[in-house]
């Protein structure tokens, strides 16, 4: 089985464990209804609660790929979860010369292939408690279910809850996340 299959095989096994877990109080209110029809990009743009992050992919130039047709799966982080980044973090990683920079930090949030959140479940129960993701930028991320929630820890120990799963759109799925993934 390959690292991809097994991730997809994870996230489908903790959507079948976590199928009675609901959002983040924080999220709640937010409204993420969108058509299967639109891409992960104006799937994006459409959720409100996205500006900052459809704003790096702009940044970084990468609307043209995650508008293609994949798939991909995306860890979409909030706005909120870019606010606890330091002060003046996003307002330097989008300037024109730190393109690549963002550009990697963006990728780590991507996994080749449409990976539902019962795959990456299942995966991380037939991984005994965990499993790897390898992301885009090809560094990796662990996922495991803590209280209920699927939590992904990156590279330097940060440790983010998927707050909504599943949101389907043409070339891939939408994870959001209440964090943002810093690489190595």
């Amino acid at each position: 089985m390959t690292p991809k299959t097994k991730f997809t095989a994870i996230i489908a096994a903790a959507l079948a464990a976590t199928a009675g877990v609901t959002a983040a109080p924080a999220l709640a209110d937010h409204h993420m209804e969108m058509k299967a029809e639109a891409n992960i990009v104006e799937t994006a743009v459409s959720t409100g609660m996205h500006n900052t992050l459809v704003a790096a992919v702009q940044a970084a130039g990468l609307v043209e790929v995650l508008s293609s047709p994949g798939p991909f799966t995306i860890f979409a982080p909030t706005d909120g979860a870019f606010a606890k980044l330091p002060a003046g973090t996003v307002e330097t990683l989008v300037k024109p010369e730190n393109k690549a920079t963002l550009t990697g930090i963006l990728t780590y949030h991507a996994v080749a292939g449409k990976v539902t959140a019962g795959d990456l479940i299942k995966l991380i129960n037939d991984n005994g408690g965990t499993a790897t993701i390898t992301t885009v930028a090809g560094g990796q991320l662990t996922a495991a279910i803590e209280g209920g929630n699927v939590v992904i820890t990156d590279a330097k120990g940060g440790k983010t809850t998927v707050v909504k799963a599943d949101v389907m759109t043409s070339n891939g799925v939408i994870h959001v996340t209440d964090g943002v993934f810093l690489p190595a």
